[in-house]
């Protein structure tokens, strides 16, 4: 039975683990979507709203905690100034899972992880790219 048993081990001791964890995590914020395996989406999800959470709170303390799971100062910045504001007016729900299939080589469910609310800053470069390629391709 599995009575009170707590998370996903996925084959690894704590170290590789945690470390796996931090990186997931990591290349999350700084690509804004991750393609990984079902089991290893499940077990960041909640890790990482309970971290957007928390940095939505905003006192010292908090952005100390974050701080210190996430060892990297450029994605630190990105997720407190750019991530986190996207999820002022939210109560939970940041993350999304998209299911793309199987993986042809040993058939485990592939997912894509990514942050329900785009940003906007993204959006309207998008925008302006596409309005510029109009404008180029109308004078030719």
């Amino acid at each position: 039975m599995r009575h009170r048993v707590f998370g996903k081990k996925l084959g690894r001791d704590i170290k590789e683990r945690k470390s796996l964890f931090k990186n997931l995590v990591i290349s999350l914020i700084n690509y804004g979507k991750i393609q990984t395996t079902l089991a290893r989406a499940k077990a960041i999800q909640g890790l990482a709203e309970k971290l957007v959470s928390k940095a939505k709170d905003g006192s010292d303390s908090a952005l100390r905690q974050v701080s210190s799971f996430i060892a990297r100062r450029e994605a630190i910045d990105k997720f407190v100034k750019v991530i986190t504001p996207r999820f002022k007016d939210r109560l939970g729900g940041y993350l999304r899972l998209r299911r793309i299939g199987k993986r042809a080589g040993d058939a485990s469910e592939q997912v894509v992880l990514e942050w329900t609310l785009p940003d906007q800053r993204a959006e309207k470069e998008v925008k302006k790219s596409e309005i510029k390629q109009k404008e180029s391709g109308k004078k030719t």
